[in-house]
C-alpha cells in the first residue's frame, strides 16, 4: 500500500507577516514623495496625432460604389450596405414605409424563411442588420472572417431576394402599432415627435414621423413594401462599405460575385421641401405645452431650424455645442443638475443632414421646477452669444479632440463614421483634418456661429407634461405665450 504524502507550504501568522513586511520595507530603496498639487485639475498631456486608415474606392458597372479599409490585426470584417434614401422617400400618408422595408428585409427570401435567416445567424455566430433612418437605409453584416463566404451570401440574399410574406408583413406591422401605443405614454418621445412637427411642418420630411403613426402604418400593404423595395433599392443609389480583415482586389471580387448583377434603374427625385415660414405672429418665441396628466416630469425641447452638414461653419459649431450643452460640464449641466438639481441630465445639439436640420436643447425636469428651469435654459441660451473666456474654449475644443480617436477604436466604428460621409456627399479624408479644424476655432468664430444661429428670441419651445402643475408658473415666466394641446396633437382651451 502507498503511502500518503501531503505537502504543507508554510504560511505565515499575523506576526510573522508583520515582521516580512517590516523587512521588505527596510530593504526597499528609499523614493521621495513628489508633493501633489491637488489645487487644480491635472494638466492634459498634448494629443497624439491621429493617423486615419486609408480607404479605397472603386465603382462596380451597375453603380454600385465600393469603399474598403484593409484592417489586418483581428480576422474581423463589417460591411454595411448604404442605401441614398430613407424614411424622406415615404410617399405622404405612408410615414413609417421605409422603416418597414428595412425591417422585413430579413423575414423571409426567395430560399429562406424568416427562421432559417435567424437560424444561421446564429449558427455562423455573425449580426445582421437592416433599418432605415430619415435620409439612409442600412444593411449592415459583423462577422469572423473564417465564415465570411456564408456570410456573405445571407447578406446578399436578403438584399436582392426578399419575398415580404404576408404573415410576416402583419406581425411587424402589429409590433410597429404596439410600439407607437406605447409612446403615448412616454413624455421624451411625444417632446420629440411634437418639436419637429412644429418646427418643419407635416408635409417636410424633417417633420414627419419616420417610424410611422398610429394613422399611417396600419393603410401600409405588402405591395406598398415591395413596391417601395424595387423603387428604391437600386445598385447605382447604394454605397458598398466594407472594413477589415480583407484585400481591396478580394473584396471587389466579392462585391462583383455577389452584387454585380443586381440592376440599376432610375430613381423617382425626393423633392427638396423648406421648413415652413412662420406667421408674423410666430415669429417670436413661443411655448407649446402639451398636457400629459400626473406626469412627475416635464420633457424640455427648445431650438430652431439649424444648419446643414455642409456648412462651413461645422467645427465652429461643434465647439459651440459643447461649451453649450455637448458634454458632462457643459453650461447647461452644470446649471440646471449640478446647481440647480432639477434634471438628471440636460443637453443640447445640432443635427446637421443633407437640408437645415434642427438645433435643439432638452432636459427631463422634476415638473414642480418647470418654469425656473425655463428661466435659467433662456439665460445659458442668451449667455453662450456673449465672448467665451480662454478657459472653457480650450476645455471644449480639448473635449472634442481628444475624444475623437475613439471613434475609431473597431471596424464596426470605422464603418459607422463613413456612412455619415456618404450620405452627405463629403471626401472621404473629412475626418483626416478634423482635430486641425477644431483647433483653428477661436473665441470670436464661437460668438459669431451662436450669434447667428442660436436666436433666444425666435424659439419653438415645447414641454410635455402635468399641465394642472405647471401651467400657471410657466405663464407667469412671461417669457413667450402659451399655447395648451394633448398628446393627439388638439388645441385645448384655457381652464
Amino acid at each position: 500500500m502507498r503511502a500518503s504524502i501531503t505537502r504543507r507550504t508554510a504560511v505565515p501568522d499575523a506576526r510573522g507577516l508583520a515582521t516580512l513586511l517590516v523587512c521588505s520595507a527596510l530593504l526597499a530603496p528609499t523614493v521621495t514623495a513628489q508633493p501633489v498639487d491637488r489645487s487644480a485639475p491635472p494638466r492634459l498631456a498634448a494629443p497624439t496625432p491621429l493617423v486615419m486608415p486609408t480607404a479605397v474606392e472603386r465603382t462596380l458597372p451597375n453603380g454600385l460604389r465600393l469603399i474598403v479599409v484593409e484592417q489586418r490585426k483581428l480576422p474581423l470584417l463589417d460591411a454595411v450596405l448604404l442605401l441614398r434614401h430613407g424614411s424622406e422617400a415615404d410617399p405622404i400618408g405612408k410615414d413609417g414605409l421605409a422603416s418597414l422595408t428595412a425591417a422585413l428585409l430579413r423575414e423571409g427570401t426567395t430560399t429562406r424563411t424568416s427562421a432559417q435567416i435567424a437560424e444561421q445567424q446564429a449558427f455562423l455566430g455573425i449580426r445582421l442588420g437592416s433599418g432605415a433612418s430619415l435620409e439612409q437605409t442600412t444593411i449592415s453584416l459583423h462577422t469572423p472572417t473564417a465564415v465570411l463566404d456564408s456570410a456573405w451570401a445571407l447578406m446578399g440574399d436578403i438584399v436582392l431576394n426578399p419575398t415580404f410574406p404576408d404573415a410576416e408583413v402583419e406581425r411587424v406591422r402589429n409590433e410597429t402599432l404596439t410600439g407607437l401605443l406605447q409612446l403615448r405614454d412616454r413624455p421624451p418621445a411625444i417632446a420629440d415627435r411634437a418639436f419637429n412637427a412644429l418646427l418643419y411642418g407635416e408635409s417636410h420630411p424633417y417633420g414627419r414621423a419616420g417610424g410611422g403613426t398610429e394613422q399611417t402604418v396600419p393603410g401600409i400593404t405588402r405591395g406598398d413594401i415591395a413596391s417601395f423595395w424595387g423603387t428604391w433599392y437600386k445598385p447605382n443609389a447604394a454605397t458598398l462599405i466594407i472594413v477589415g480583415d480583407i484585400t481591396v482586389a478580394d473584396a471587389e471580387r466579392r462585391a462583383n460575385a455577389l452584387f454585380g448583377a443586381w440592376t440599376r434603374g432610375t430613381l423617382p427625385t425626393v423633392a427638396a421641401a423648406s421648413p415652413p415660414a412662420r406667421a408674423a405672429s410666430e415669429t417670436a418665441t413661443s411655448i407649446t405645452l402639451i398636457d400629459k396628466p400626473g406626469a412627475p416630469q416635464a420633457s424640455f425641447r427648445l431650438g430652431s431650424v439649424g444648419v446643414a452638414r455642409s456648412t462651413p461653419d461645422y467645427h465652429a459649431l461643434m465647439v459651440l455645442n459643447t461649451a453649450l450643452g455637448g458634454s458632462f460640464t457643459s453650461r447647461l449641466n452644470a446649471n440646471l443638475r449640478e446647481t440647480k438639481g432639477y434634471t438628471y441630465g440636460a443637453g443640447s445639439s445640432f443635427a446637421m443632414r443633407r437640408e437645415a436640420g434642427p438645433f435643439v436643447a432638452r432636459a427631463e425636469i422634476v415638473a414642480e421646477k418647470s418654469d425656473s428651469a425655463l428661466i435659467e435654459f433662456m439665460k445659458e441660451l442668451r449667455a453662450i452669444r456673449t465672448t467665451m473666456s480662454p478657459a472653457e474654449l480650450e476645455k471644449a475644443k480639448q473635449y472634442l479632440i481628444l475624444g475623437f480617436p475613439e471613434r475609431f477604436e473597431t471596424t464596426g466604428d470605422v464603418a459607422a463614421q463613413l456612412a455619415p460621409l456618404v450620405t452627405y456627399n463629403l471626401p472621404l479624408d473629412t475626418w483626416s483634418s478634423f482635430q486641425q479644424g477644431v483647433e483653428r476655432v477661436t473665441a470670436a468664430d464661437v460668438q459669431r456661429v451662436a450669434t447667428r444661429y442660436l436666436d433666444p428670441a425666435a424659439l419653438r419651445i415645447v414641454i410635455v407634461g402635468d399641465r394642472a402643475t405647471i401651467e400657471a408658473p410657466l405663464r407667469a415666466t412671461g417669457i413667450a405665450p402659451v399655447v395648451v394641446r394633448d398628446v393627439l396633437g388638439r388645441e385645448l382651451p384655457r381652464p
